[in-house]
């Protein structure tokens, strides 16, 4: 593998925080992304008492080049996580609750259920908290987005990922993207904050990255993420490009400038780096 810029470089996780939220993960039988995605800030995320919950077991039924997720197939779903992921949350005495999963197209509503009834646990155990869930696209199916309006979280999190062109690329049908687009739309027109997510270094271009940015803008997007891309094996893709703070800066002030309210941007940003400020900043404007 190669050797990463200095500003990519992190310390590796130590603090009596991170591993009680390491040995609670462990005792409830949960899976987060922070470790499945090899996420380069789980050591300050669980050392400062916070995780992203991944439902739907460490399987995923795609295979996307640049995902660390093991793919294959997945294990039947199990009725009682929802409650644990709530357990967790309330132990961890979390105020703001994050909750992903693996990509379940072996299910008729690509597990669209299983998140509802995981955010209801989460509300009940918690309800002063807020909810954030970071979905796939349940087969685009209009019947499958329409469970989540039953009780929907504070914000419904769908990433493009990266620009139209690289679709292909990455292993991914092109249409995909406009499908994502669809459903980033459905759920902003239905009154729910939305957010999506963007990696750069995949051999992008600056004009097709603000490209992007406005396809999002208009499908109803209003918070954003953009993290460089950071390949997690050799069987994964290569990077093509390390962009500097200073390039992710650059992205986030046009970002601001095209209408998003919130934008997270820089190299080791993730989908759920700082939900919870991203979140009270956009509430309060909207």
């Amino acid at each position: 593998m190669e050797r990463l810029p200095t500003w990519l470089r992190r310390r590796l996780p130590e603090g009596e925080v991170y591993f009680k939220t390491r040995k609670l993960l462990r005792d409830l039988n949960l899976f987060t992304v922070c470790e499945e995605a090899k996420c380069p800030n789980v050591g300050e995320c669980w050392g400062n008492g916070t995780a992203t919950f991944m439902i739907m077991g460490d399987i995923c039924t795609r295979k996307c080049g640049f995902c660390a997720v093991a793919h294959g197939r997945p294990l039947p779903l199990d009725p009682h996580e929802p409650v644990r992921v709530a357990e967790a949350a309330k132990t961890m005495n979390l105020t703001y609750v994050v909750i992903t999963s693996v990509t379940r197209d072996d299910l008729p509503d690509g597990g669209a259920y299983h998140f509802l009834r995981t955010v209801q646990a989460v509300k009940e155990a918690l309800p002063d908290a807020g909810v954030e869930i970071l979905i796939p696209d349940f087969k685009g199916r209009e019947e499958n987005l329409r469970v989540l309006l039953e009780d929907p979280p504070s914000v419904i999190n769908h990433n493009v990922e990266t620009v139209r062109k690289l679709y292909r690329k990455i292993g991914r049908p092109p249409e995909f993207y406009d499908r994502s687009l669809s459903v980033l739309e459905f759920y902003s027109k239905n009154g729910i904050i939305v957010k999506s997510g963007l990696m750069v270094g995949l051999g992008e271009t600056m004009e097709e990255v603000l490209k992007t940015m406005d396809d999002l803008i208009s499908a109803g997007v209003r918070i954003l993420t953009i993290g460089q891309y950071l390949r997690p094996s050799r069987q994964n893709l290569p990077v093509d490009k390390y962009y500097s703070p200073e390039e992710f800066e650059e992205l986030k002030q046009k970002a601001l400038s095209k209408g998003f309210i919130g934008v997270e941007s820089g190299p080791l940003v993730r989908s759920s780096y700082r939900a919870e400020e991203l979140y009270r900043e956009v509430s309060g404007i909207l």
